[in-house]
Parts: C-alpha cells; sequence; structure tokens
C-alpha cells in the first residue's frame, strides 16, 4: 500500500533536486518549444479536411479522420499538460510531485518536463489502470 502523505512543497529542505535557475530556463525553453509543436499539430490536423468523392476514397477518408481524430486529442492532452507544467513553473510548484510532493528528480524533468508524478508515483499510477 502507497502511503499518500501530503508534504509541504515549500519546505525548504525539499526544493526540486537542485533545479538551478538555468535548469529551469531550459526545461522552460523545452516546454515551450514543445507548445508551438503541438498547437502547429494541431493546426495541421485541422487543416487537413479531404474532399474525396467516390465510395473507396470514402472510406479511407473515414479511416484517416479516425487517424486525425485519434492524434488531436493526444496533442490537446499533451499541450494541456505542457500548459499546465508552465503554470506551475509560474507558482512556484514546478518540480514536485502532485501525490507525494517529494521533488521530481531532475532527469526526469529533463526527459519528460511537464512530469506531474515522481517516477515511483507515476509507476503506481500506471499499475493502477
Amino acid at each position: 500500500m502507497v502511503n499518500h502523505q501530503i508534504i509541504d512543497a515549500r519546505d525548504p529542505h525539499l526544493t526540486p533536486v537542485d533545479l538551478t535557475p538555468e535548469d529551469l530556463a531550459g526545461l522552460r525553453e523545452n516546454l515551450h518549444e514543445q507548445r508551438l509543436f503541438r498547437q502547429e499539430q494541431l493546426r495541421e490536423i485541422t487543416a487537413a479536411a479531404p474532399a474525396r468523392t467516390d465510395a473507396l476514397r470514402q472510406r479511407q477518408a473515414a479511416s484517416q479522420v479516425e487517424v486525425s481524430v485519434k492524434l488531436a486529442a493526444s496533442a490537446r492532452m499533451v499541450l494541456a499538460d505542457v500548459e499546465a507544467a508552465l503554470t506551475r513553473m509560474d507558482d512556484g510548484s514546478y518540480g514536485y510531485c502532485h501525490l507525494c510532493r517529494r521533488p521530481i528528480a531532475r532527469e526526469r524533468l529533463e526527459i519528460v518536463p511537464q512530469a506531474r508524478y515522481c517516477a515511483r508515483c507515476q509507476q503506481v499510477r500506471e499499475a493502477g489502470r
């Protein structure tokens, strides 16, 4: 069983694993790049509306629409995570796990800068699905 003890994220002994101002600036830049990429991806997906006429092309178009809908949903989800991470940076809560409130490892943030959970809590969440 996991202990979901709440730890105050403002505790000075629990700073986000040695994130320097330079680290935060690099992570913020990465998040901004991801935001731009996802916004452009959504624009491209919504702009690509094929105009096909015959039955075969209509079936192909239907499957393409299904793929586009799934891609757009995924892009919107990642974009929302990126926006939330930028908000956490602005309010000072970035780098802390949403479950255990402990700092998220710098290495994890470098790989997934929009991470909401530390690796341990992420594994617990995924195991519970």
